[in-house]
C-alpha cells in the first residue's frame, strides 16, 4: 500500500559506476520508489490547568473554579481512558501487562488500582450507550442469543449475548435460567424472531417466533448417527441439508410466494415426525421427542428471508468473553465482569458497523458525566 509520504529521501548517484566520472551536473530520473513506514516516538502530553484569582477595588477576591471534569490533583486524560478500555476489552490485556506497556511505551505510569478506576469512569460514561444497544435489540426483526459459563472470583456465574445485524449485548448474571432473563429485560421481545440453541429458558421468552440452530442439530445428528446407524437421523440430516442448500438459493422475493421445493421439505419433514425411531435407541429417541416438541422451530428460516438458519453470530459473540477469561484469567468481581461486558457491548457493536473502534471510544471518554 502506497500513501502520500511525510518526507522524502533522495537517492542520487554521485559517480560512474564504470567510469568513475562525476554525475554531479547530470540531471536526474527517478526509477523506482519504495517506502518506509514507521512510528514516531511516543510521548505523553503533561497539561497544567492553573487557577487564578482576582481582588476586586471592592476587596472581594474572585477565584475561577477548574472544569467539572477536572476533579482531581492529577487525573487521566480521554485518550489514555479510551486506550485503557481497549486494551482491556478489546486487546484482552489483564492489568499488570496494561501498566507495564503504559510504562514502557508512554512514559506514563498508572498503577492497576488506577486502572480500575478509569475502566469505572469509562463505563459510567459508556452507560448511555449500553442502553440504546439494548434498546435497538429489543426493537428488532431477528435476534441472536446465546449463554456459557463464566469464573468471578472463584464461583461460577453466566454471560449472556443478545444480537442482531447491528448490535451485539454482553450481560452477567448469576443464572442461566429465565431470572437472567428477566434481569436482562430481554424476556419481551414481540417484534422478534429469537434464534438460539434451544436451551429451555429462552422458550420462556414472549417473542413472535423461534428458529433453532441448525449447525447444532447436525452435530447432534452427526452423533446420533454414528452412535446407533439409524436411518431416521440419516434422513433428517439429509432433510436440513436440503433446506440450507434452498436457503441459499432463495432471493428476498422469494419468501413471499408459493414454493414448491420448501413445500416438499415441510412435507417431507412432517412424514418423518410421524415415523418416529425405536424406543430402544434412547438418545436418538429422546432427541426426537424435542424435535416433535420444538417442531415449529426448526425451518422459519425458510419463510423469513433475514432470519439464519443457524446462531453462529451468537457464538462468536459470546466467544469473546472466553478468550478474556483464558488470557487474563477469572474476574475479580461481578462488577468487573459487567463492566468489561459493557465496554465489549460497546466495541462488537462498532465492529458490527464498520466503524473505527479507538476513535469512537474516545468520543465516549470525552462525555462528561
Amino acid at each position: 500500500m502506497s500513501i502520500l509520504p511525510d518526507e522524502f529521501v533522495d537517492h542520487v548517484p554521485e559517480y560512474c559506476t564504470v567510469c568513475g566520472s562525476s554525475l554531479e551536473e547530470k540531471a536526474a530520473e527517478m526509477e523506482s520508489q519504495r517506502q518506509v513506514v514507521d512510528l514516531p516516538r511516543i510521548q505523553a502530553i503533561w497539561t497544567a490547568h492553573r487557577q487564578y484569582s482576582k481582588t476586586c477595588n471592592c476587596g472581594h477576591k474572585t477565584t475561577t473554579k477548574f472544569p467539572e471534569y477536572i476533579n482531581a490533583p492529577i487525573q487521566y486524560g480521554p485518550k489514555i481512558e479510551s486506550l485503557i478500555c481497549y486494551l482491556h476489552a478489546r486487546q484482552y490485556l489483564p492489568y499488570d501487562r496494561m501498566s507495564e506497556l503504559l510504562k514502557d511505551s508512554y512514559g506514563v505510569k498508572i498503577s492497576q488500582g488506577s486502572i480500575e478506576n478509569i475502566i469505572k469512569r469509562f463505563v459510567v460514561k459508556g452507560t448511555t450507550v449500553y442502553n440504546r444497544i439494548k434498546a435497538e435489540i429489543m426493537s428488532a426483526q431477528v435476534v441472536g442469543s446465546d449463554e456459557t459459563g463464566i469464573k468471578i472470583g472463584g464461583k461460577k456465574y453466566w454471560a449472556w449475548t443478545w444480537q442482531d445485524i447491528e448490535n451485539t449485548l454482553i450481560s452477567i448474571s448469576q443464572s442461566r435460567g429465565i431470572q437472567a432473563i428477566t434481569e436482562s429485560v430481554m424476556n419481551h421481545l414481540p417484534k422478534t424472531i429469537l434464534c438460539h440453541d434451544a436451551w429451555r429458558a429462552q422458550f420462556s421468552i414472549d417473542c413472535r417466533d423461534h428458529q433453532l440452530c441448525c449447525a447444532h442439530l447436525l452435530r447432534e445428528l452427526n452423533y446420533l448417527n454414528e452412535l446407533h446407524k439409524h436411518s431416521w437421523a440419516k434422513k433428517f440430516k439429509k432433510l436440513l441439508y436440503q433446506a440450507l442448500g434452498l436457503k441459499r438459493q432463495l432471493a428476498p422475493e422469494d419468501y413471499d410466494t408459493e414454493n414448491t421445493q420448501r413445500d416438499s421439505i415441510i412435507s417431507s419433514y412432517q412424514k418423518l415426525l410421524d415415523q418416529p425411531p425405536d424406543k430402544k435407541h434412547k438418545e436418538l429417541y429422546s432427541f426426537y421427542k424435542r424435535i416433535v416438541k420444538y417442531k415449529d422451530h426448526v425451518f422459519p428460516f425458510l419463510y423469513h428471508y433475514d432470519v439464519p438458519p443457524d446462531n453462529n453470530a451468537s457464538e462468536r459473540a459470546i466467544r469473546n468473553i472466553k478468550v478474556k477469561q483464558k488470557i487474563s484469567g477469572q474476574f475479580r468481581s461481578f462488577k468487573g465482569a459487567k463492566n468489561f461486558a459493557v465496554i465489549r457491548s460497546i466495541i462488537d457493536t462498532l465492529n458490527k458497523r464498520n466503524l473505527n473502534v479507538f476513535q469512537n471510544l474516545e468520543l465516549i471518554a470525552n462525555f462528561n458525566t
